[in-house]
């Protein structure tokens, strides 16, 4: 179920609080609920294996294109072509988000991603993916941001010759300036099987560090994100699950270089797992050298890495 509601959230490094600040005296609204523990992610490096070259091209002020070539002798070797359309409404709370997403690989598989500003508060979004030939995710959510709450209504996979659909609800409440109080309800139907699973969240932000948690039948997560200063910010994460009866703790750390025009991000997890992606712009050119490895000491594997993404 995670894998289908990560399709709408978008990509990117963020590193700051999901908070819109006011100063006003009003409460802030809280954001999207995918967003929650978006802080911490972003401080953990990106599993990097093989060779990867990413070609960018801005055709226009609203309208990109990207390649990415990847060579590995592990997983099956791909290429895969990108395309964005930037948004051109008011409505858009932050500058040049794609409106429109589509991704074509090597294998026909496709993966696109449509967002519209139907209002300033209301939010349309629509994720189709395929697997080849064979339809995978179809999902379909409105989401509504009032002054101080988000609301949220997504259906997956609606199938009515095989009588299944998965429905999901969010809520998020700003109850003060710092804390924010919400739930998440999955609902899911199939001819075998019928549930739900209700999941309650907070989080309590300061201007330098963020605390979450989400805890509910199906487990728990929590996270912490801390920046240390301009240079360094931190992230501790805690996850658990009923289903597998398993825990993992991750520790992960951001390390910033602006005079080498180096990012250096590194992790280490309960499952003896250690890795680290430095970044590097290789100016004057408009070019940034990738360069990863991750070492799993309990299955004795080791994955290295290196990438070039120009534009």
């Amino acid at each position: 179920m995670g894998s289908v509601l990560a399709l709408s959230s978008g990509p990117g490094h963020h590193n700051c609080p999901p908070r819109w600040e006011r100063r006003d005296g009003r409460l802030p609204n809280p954001g999207s609920f995918h967003s929650l523990h978006r802080s911490c992610k972003d401080v953990f490096p990106q599993q990097i294996e093989g060779v990867k070259m990413i070609l960018n091209k801005t055709l226009s002020s609203f309208f990109k294109v990207s390649h990415t070539l990847h060579l590995s002798a592990v997983s099956p070797s791909y290429y895969r072509f990108h395309v964005e359309h930037l948004q051109s409404d008011d409505y858009s709370k932050d500058k040049d988000a794609p409106a429109l997403i589509g991704e074509m690989d090597s294998s026909g598989s496709l993966n696109a991603h449509a967002l519209l500003h139907v209002t300033e508060r209301v939010r349309a979004r629509t994720v189709f993916q395929t697997q080849q030939s064979q339809f995978v995710t179809w999902q379909f959510e409105t989401e509504y941001r009032g002054n101080d709450f988000t609301t949220a209504v997504t259906v997956a996979n609606p199938d009515v010759l095989r009588e299944s659909v998965i429905l999901v609800a969010h809520f998020l409440q700003s109850v003060s300036s710092g804390l924010v109080l919400g739930g998440e309800l999955v609902y899911h139907r199939g001819r075998a099987e019928e549930g739900g699973i209700l999941t309650l969240a907070g989080q309590y932000s300061r201007p330098n560090w963020v605390a979450t948690l989400n805890a509910g039948k199906g487990g728990a997560h929590a996270s912490y994100y801390h920046r240390a200063n301009k240079q360094i910010q931190v992230g501790v994460e805690f996850e658990a699950s009923t289903r597998t009866q398993e825990t993992t703790t991750s520790f992960g750390y951001q390390m910033e270089l602006p005079e080498a025009n180096m990012v250096f991000r590194g992790m280490i997890n309960s499952r003896c797992i250690i890795g680290g992606v430095l970044e590097k712009r290789l100016t004057p050119l408009p070019a940034t050298l990738i360069m990863g490895a991750f070492v799993n000491h309990r299955g004795d594997k080791l994955q290295v890495g290196l990438g070039i993404n120009v534009g």
